[in-house]
Order: structure tokens, then C-alpha cells, then sequence
């Protein structure tokens, strides 16, 4: 299926420089690209792919329109132009997917206190238990679960193996992918005397509207509250969030993350990937910590923050080892010699 740039533009804007007329059907890489293609570059040092590319099409910001001279086909300039892909490859998508065809399987479980919205689809082996909820044009595909009195706000698709536990809610037009577990009990124990009694999970999880959750992510209820995810988060693969965190809206974290209970963060934060994030924390709005970091205490300012020791050869890496293991007691001796220098200064005036 082939769209015209001046349709393109017309949905998205962007100045477009060459013939309206032009046809796309896709987008392809820089190095990749040929006729018919629309790509886009956004990193500097790919000028010179840009140059050479052959694509219907690049999207690019004003300044890198300035500087890339030799590309000879249509441009559509903006000024984000990673942006512009993300939107018109959802729009590409959209007409390339199959139609939507409502209905619930006959191999799915349904119980008939259920509200299944008309123009929703359940595929196969899903089971759907009382009460709950499930909106117009939602997809629950193969295998998925939906507990007892949970509700599935409408546009929203869980891919296969979904597992949505009792009384949890998501808002519209989200997805969560293959695996996922929403719900499931929070680590929640008493230590009596050396044994751990369990502490009852009665609260829910609460998820906002344009929610993305990644495959094999698992997202914990709260112990009486609910754990609750804003508007607009997006969650990457294999990542765990405790029991009654807040993950405040358009906040995004990379794959495998770790959030401990009760973790509050604020909008608009970002996380690398694979760093662990204490229980009990408050992290600001507009905060980035990077890949691989700990962080043990809140974070009270907007800002990048970092928590990791550099790599190094595991010769050196070693030596370090011993530095550190030492600076206690190097501490003592500096503290030692400042007060021997101090004396000797006032002796000698």
C-alpha cells in the first residue's frame, strides 16, 4: 500500500521539498533504503549515508537539510525528525495490519458475569473470570488471563500469555506484551523471632491510559493500597516493579530495572537499563539515572545522575579493589598527619 508525501504531510506537517506525487510504502535504513522507501536520519555523522542514500524520501531536521547536498529525492524537513518516523510508522503499520475482526473464540472461558464489550476480541484459550471488564475494540490474544473484577480499558491489546490478576485496571489504548504478569502478590513479609509471616497483597495495581508494558515485565499489587502507573509510562522488557510504587506519567525504563516497594517517582523519568532502584525512595520529576546504576537514596533535583565504577581490565580493576578496601584506614592516617602538622604549626609560632 503505497501513500503519497503530500498525504504524508498533510497528516503529520513537515516541509516537503519534490513532488507531492512521490509514493512510499514503508520506511527502510539509510544504507537500505531504495525507491519507494522513506527513511530519516537524525545522528550527524551519517551525513555522508544520507548523501549516498537512494530512498524516496528523507526526513531530516533543518539543519542537517543545510548540510547533506548530494541526496538527490524528496525531503521532508522538521525538527524532530525521529519523531516524524515514530508517528508515520505507526501510521504505515495501521494500514498494513490485518482488520480487526470482534468476537471471542469458542475455546475461550468467559463467565457469564463478564462484560465483553461487542466490537473486542478474545482469542483463543483466554479466560475472562467474573466481573470483569473489558472495553470497545480491545484485542486479548492466546492464553491470556483476566482475574476476577479486573477492567480493560478500551483500544487496549494484551499480547499471548498475559496474565492480569484480580481487580487490576488499565486505562485506553494500551498494550502490554507477552508474559507480562500484572498483579501478581508483592514481596510482603514479617520476621517473628527468625520465621517470615506472610503479609496479605489486598491492594491492586492501577494503570493510566497510552500505558506500554514489555514483555515478561511483572508489575506487583500493592499491600493495601494500590501500585499505580500514570498516563503514558513505557515499560521495556523484564523489568519488576514493587509493590506500591508510583511511576509517575511519561516516565520510561529501560529492560530489566529493578524497583523495589514503595518507590515514588515523579513525571517525565527515565531509567537505564538494568539499574536498581531502593524501596522507599522519592525520585524527582525530569530525573535520568543511567545504565547499570544503584540508587540507595531519593533524588530530590531534576538531573542525570550516575551510580557505577567505570569498566576497567580485571588486572586493574583488582589494584582498585585494594585501594578502596584500604581508604578507612588511609583516612585515619591523613587525619593522623593533619593533626602532627597542625601541632607542629602552632609550636612553631
Amino acid at each position: 500500500m503505497f501513500i503519497r508525501l503530500a498525504d504524508l504531510v498533510a497528516r503529520f506537517g513537515g516541509q516537503l521539498k519534490g513532488d507531492p506525487r512521490t509514493q512510499v510504502s514503508g520506511f527502510a535504513p539509510l544504507d537500505e533504503a531504495g525507491e519507494g522507501h522513506a527513511t530519516f536520519l537524525t545522528n550527524p555523522r551519517l551525513r555522508r549515508q544520507a548523501d549516498a542514500c537512494r530512498a524516496a524520501v528523507l526526513i531530516l531536521s533543518p539543519s542537517d537539510d543545510d548540510r547533506v547536498s548530494a541526496y538527490a529525492g524528496a525531503r521532508i524537513v522538521t525538527p524532530n525528525p525521529y519523531a516524524y518516523f515514530a508517528y508515520a510508522a505507526q501510521y504505515f503499520q495501521q494500514l498494513h495490519a490485518a482488520p480487526h475482526v470482534p468476537g471471542i473464540h469458542p475455546s475461550a472461558c468467559v463467565d457469564d458475569t463478564a462484560r465483553v464489550a461487542g466490537s473486542a476480541r478474545i482469542g483463543p484459550h483466554v479466560t475472562v473470570e467474573a466481573h470483569a471488564e473489558i472495553g470497545e475494540n480491545c484485542v486479548i490474544d492466546a492464553g491470556c488471563f483476566i482475574g476476577k473484577n479486573a477492567r480493560i480499558g478500551a483500544e487496549t491489546r494484551l499480547q499471548a500469555r498475559v496474565v492480569f490478576h484480580a481487580g487490576c485496571v488499565i486505562g485506553a489504548r494500551g498494550e502490554i506484551r507477552s508474559g507480562a504478569v500484572i498483579g501478581s502478590e508483592g514481596f510482603g513479609f514479617a520476621n517473628d523471632k527468625g520465621v517470615w509471616v506472610k503479609i496479605p497483597q489486598t491492594g491492586g495495581v492501577v494503570i493510566g491510559d497510552d500505558v506500554q508494558i514489555g514483555a515478561n515485565t511483572t508489575i506487583d499489587r500493592g499491600t493495601l493500597s494500590d501500585t499505580i502507573i500514570e498516563d503514558g509510562v513505557k515499560l521495556d522488557n523484564q523489568i519488576q516493579i514493587g509493590h506500591n510504587c508510583r511511576v509517575g506519567a511519561h516516565s520510561a525504563m529501560a529492560g530489566c530495572v529493578g524497583v523495589a516497594g514503595s518507590a515514588i517517582f515523579g513525571r517525565h523519568v527515565t531509567i537505564g537499563g538494568a539499574a536498581m532502584i531502593g524501596g522507599h525512595l522519592t525520585i524527582a520529576d525530569g530525573v535520568h539515572v543511567s545504565a547499570s546504576s544503584v540508587v540507595q537514596s531519593s533524588i530530590p533535583e531534576k538531573g542525570a545522575y550516575t551510580g557505577f565504577y567505570p569498566l576497567e581490565k580485571h588486572t586493574d580493576w583488582e589494584k582498585t579493589a585494594v585501594v578502596l578496601r584500604n581508604l578507612t584506614a588511609l583516612r585515619q592516617r591523613v587525619k593522623e598527619l593533619e593533626k602532627t602538622i597542625r601541632l607542629l604549626t602552632e609550636t612553631g609560632k
